[in-house]
């Protein structure tokens, strides 16, 4: 045997091998290819999951499972069905916009100054004096009135905020709202918590749209924030998304049609 005929002969014997390679499985003379665990694994890791043997065995399993279906269907004459290829368009769209938003962000992806610029627009907006609050919630002005001088006589107002208060939320905690910034609060509620001291009550009723509050001032402190490092991946991933709901509308308002939007 010449060394042509060897070349032949060695490679006639390594096609099946290199064929078999880029194949999972042989199903009914079908190939199932490498390729669609790949694409499975893909989809697994960018929806964070890592990946392990177990994940790839069971990738495998589901691409050989999923031809052993496909080919049932096929044969029952699925494919050729009205309800399959309305499900197909629907399908088709819904993956052509998901590439071409992943390809919109791949192409404009948020840089650290725009992330920055957004830390420090939350962080101004989030500085400033924290109050430590209890309430106590009652319908009426008497009723305040009445606790008021009961906690003036005594009374302990975690207490009466169990016993009395109407906000349910907070009526078991005693009445705690724990720190929060003025502006969590209804306007009237905040001024009359912010003139108070360390310690001190509302001497009146505090009304508001809620009802009449007593007010008491446990603590305050001045606002902590996270280093810009520490939230940086979840401020990245929001400029991302604001750019590219400012280009799905960009999208919207190009369009030329003559359909109305119930928001526009």
């Amino acid at each position: 045997m010449n060394l042509k005929s060897t070349a032949v002969l060695a490679a006639a014997l390594l096609l099946p091998l290199l064929v078999q390679a880029q194949n999972v499985a042989i199903v009914n003379g079908k190939p199932v290819q490498k390729a669609r665990v790949d694409m499975l694994l893909k989809q697994a890791t960018r929806g964070g999951q890592q990946v392990t043997p177990e994940l790839k065995k069971r990738a495998e399993d589901e691409v050989v499972m999923r031809e052993i279906f496909t080919q049932e269907a096929e044969k029952r004459g699925i494919a050729a069905s009205a309800a399959y290829k309305e499900q197909m368009e629907l399908l088709r769209q819904t993956v052509l916009i998901r590439e071409l938003f992943e390809d919109y962000k791949k192409k404009h992806p948020a840089t650290e100054a725009e992330a920055k610029a957004e830390y420090d627009q939350v962080k101004a907006a989030q500085s400033g004096t924290e109050y430590h609050a209890r309430h106590i919630l009652v319908e009426t002005e008497d009723e305040a009135k009445k606790l008021i001088a009961d906690i003036k006589a005594g009374a302990k107002f975690e207490d009466l905020a169990k016993k009395s208060s109407k906000d349910t939320g907070s009526a078991e905690n005693g009445g705690d709202l724990d720190f929060a910034k003025p502006d969590s609060y209804v306007p009237e509620f905040s001024a009359a918590m912010t003139k108070l001291k360390k310690g001190e009550m509302t001497d009146t009723p505090v009304k508001s749209q809620f009802g009449y509050h007593i007010i008491k001032l446990e603590d305050t402190r001045e606002a902590t924030f996270p280093s810009f490092e520490e939230v940086k991946p979840q401020l990245m991933q929001r400029v991302e998304q604001s750019r590219l709901q400012k280009y799905q509308d960009e999208l919207k308002k190009s369009a030329k049609t003559d359909y109305k939007f119930a928001q526009q």
